[in-house]
């Protein structure tokens, strides 16, 4: 049986995800109204993959004992200056999200909860490669600069990348 606090603590990272996912939505629809279609349908790639991440966590809680609450959330932001903007601000989301599941997995071991634990460590692995890939895309963006040219590319690349990226 999973202690209140372990089950308080998945039902915020219930929350943290599903914001997740509502952010690249919105990210994805200000990248396909601004002509980004590869960014774009990478971003609403992500945002089914952050929905995936949330319904993980419902299911484990509701099998294990608890019970899953499905909050209300903020509205996210809609508007970004520029895809660069767009892909900051998901680095920084990444890292926010990274640092809640660290939280989450150390007050597993201060309760030795040693199931939840060893449940979290997938999101632990999904959270490295979250935080590379979106620095990864920085990288790119950086080199790029204000070059269209390479920004049209970039763009293809995205889409090539959410179609070869499935969702886990």
């Amino acid at each position: 049986m999973l202690s209140e606090k372990i089950v308080d603590a998945l039902n915020r990272q219930i929350q943290v995800e599903a914001t997740s996912s509502q952010h690249y939505l919105a990210m994805a629809i200000w990248a396909e109204t601004t002509g980004f279609n590869g960014a774009a349908k990478f971003l609403y790639a992500h945002a089914d993959e952050e929905r995936f991440h949330m319904l993980k966590l419902v299911k484990f809680l509701n099998e294990r004992g608890g019970k899953a609450i499905i909050g209300s959330m903020p509205e996210p932001k809609a508007d970004f200056a520029d895809l660069r903007n767009i892909f900051e601000d998901l680095l920084e989301h990444e890292t926010q999200v990274t640092s809640e599941i660290n939280g989450l997995v150390d007050l597993c071991l201060s309760q030795k909860d040693y199931t939840t634990y060893n449940f979290l460590q997938w999101y632990v692995s999904e959270q490295i490669e979250e935080e590379a890939l979106a620095r990864n895309i920085m990288d790119k963006l950086n080199l790029i600069g204000n070059d269209k040219g390479g920004m049209y590319l970039f763009d293809k690349e995205m889409e090539t990348l959410a179609t070869a990226t499935p969702v886990k």
